[in-house]
């Protein structure tokens, strides 16, 4: 169980620090080189490039961290009329359905990459600005997804751990409120 909590721990910080430091350091860059080429009227040459790789990392990786806090988007209609059983088998279900889609894009993502039969043939080459292989910005994508389906399969085994009658979709606003109830020690 420690290993479980370790992995838990690991994918996390590291989701959260990438997706963190994606955007800190694209916003940066990007605002550096516009003052570069406003003020001095030379822009950074590799800035453009290596700002969009910081913020695909940021989003593909800010993603894979909402599915463990669950903050994504659903629509919620059939599974709030549904008995708690059969709520819980339905969720199972699009839980199930996500891994299996976030799995795919993962390994399709990596021959994409990595086979000389497929893709860009990413693996030989160079980007034009900064002079880096290609499978460096592109290794996003597999990683990413790779790790969301590592946060869908810890909640897969929540939902199966917990019973029926406790599990409840909470929305957004209802997250919001009850984390504001509890900051404040007070009925809202």
């Amino acid at each position: 169980m420690k290993f479980l909590k370790w992995i838990d721990i690991s994918v996390g910080l590291t989701n959260e620090f990438i997706a963190s430091f994606g955007i800190s350091a694209g916003v940066f860059l990007a605002f550096i080189n516009v003052i570069a080429r406003f003020m001095f009227h030379q822009g950074i040459d590799w800035a453009f490039e290596l700002t969009n790789y910081l913020f695909i990392w940021s989003a593909l990786f800010g993603a894979a961290y909402g599915f463990r806090k669950e903050i994504h988007i659903k629509v919620t209609l059939l599974v709030d009329v549904l008995p708690s059983i059969l709520a819980k088998y339905t969720i199972i279900l699009a839980k199930l359905i996500t891994l299996i889609y976030l799995l795919a894009v993962a390994y399709f993502g990596y021959l994409f990459i990595f086979d000389p039969d497929l893709g860009l043939k990413a693996s030989g080459e160079i980007s034009i600005d900064l002079n880096i292989p290609m499978w460096i910005p592109y290794i996003a994508l597999p990683l990413a997804f790779l790790s969301a389906s590592i946060r869908v399969s810890q909640k897969i085994i929540e939902l199966i751990k917990t019973p029926s009658d406790d599990i409840k979709q909470v929305s957004e606003h209802e997250m919001i409120i009850e984390e504001t109830k509890l900051n404040l020690g007070e009925n809202i």
